[in-house]
């Protein structure tokens, strides 16, 4: 059996012990920032722990074609499987890729706070919350105008939004009630004006 020089012990024990340690450090901050190695290194270690002693001259090729194998395994199944969510929607990379994104409120969001919960939001989907006038209750759903920095971020009710196309939508809608209920003479828009032809 292979020994590693100056710790006296196998090195099949030494890579096991080193991906049972990198697999327990990537429990403690996930993130797959050890998972890939410490698979590779865990799986080799076992494997030559398997190995007879009369293997000894080759052990270490061996070993080191089996942290290959396993870690390609590794990653190819973390890649495909995406353990983490959402093929990396699970994680922000800046304060900026959370405008836009959408949520729930679960305290009484005032214009100095309140918390959200985000659909996308990253590991800690919960945010402190502001906005920018009046407040919004708990269940609404909302989105981040402003992100800002940090765990702070500026949302506005979804319910409260009305932009061009939301107001051009509902004068169609209203132009074929008209137009289906067979009403005639001059037909007034939404601001209560004449409508001209």
């Amino acid at each position: 059996m292979a020994e590693v020089p100056g710790l006296g012990l196998p090195l099949s024990f030494v890579l096991l012990l080193a991906g049972a340690g990198l697999i327990v450090a990537e429990a403690l901050a996930p993130g797959a920032h050890f998972i890939v190695l410490g698979v590779a290194l865990l799986v080799a270690g076992l494997v030559g722990l398997l190995l007879p002693p009369s293997m000894a001259a080759v052990t270490p090729f061996v070993l080191a074609a089996v942290v290959l194998g396993a870690g390609a395994a590794a990653l190819w199944a973390y890649r495909e499987f995406d353990f983490y969510g959402g093929r990396g929607s699970g994680r922000t990379s800046d304060s900026d890729s959370l405008r836009g994104k959408t949520g729930r409120v679960t305290e009484r969001v005032t214009e100095t706070d309140g918390e959200v919960k985000l659909e996308e939001g990253g590991f800690n989907p919960h945010y402190q919350a502001r906005t920018v006038s009046g407040s919004i209750e708990v269940g609404e759903e909302v989105i981040v105008v402003d992100p800002g920095g940090g765990n702070v971020v500026t949302v506005e009710a979804l319910s409260r939004l009305d932009d061009d196309i939301d107001r051009e939508l509902a004068r169609e809608r209203r132009r074929r009630e008209r137009e289906e209920s067979g009403s005639s003479g001059a037909e007034r828009d939404r601001d209560g004006e004449p409508e001209t032809a």
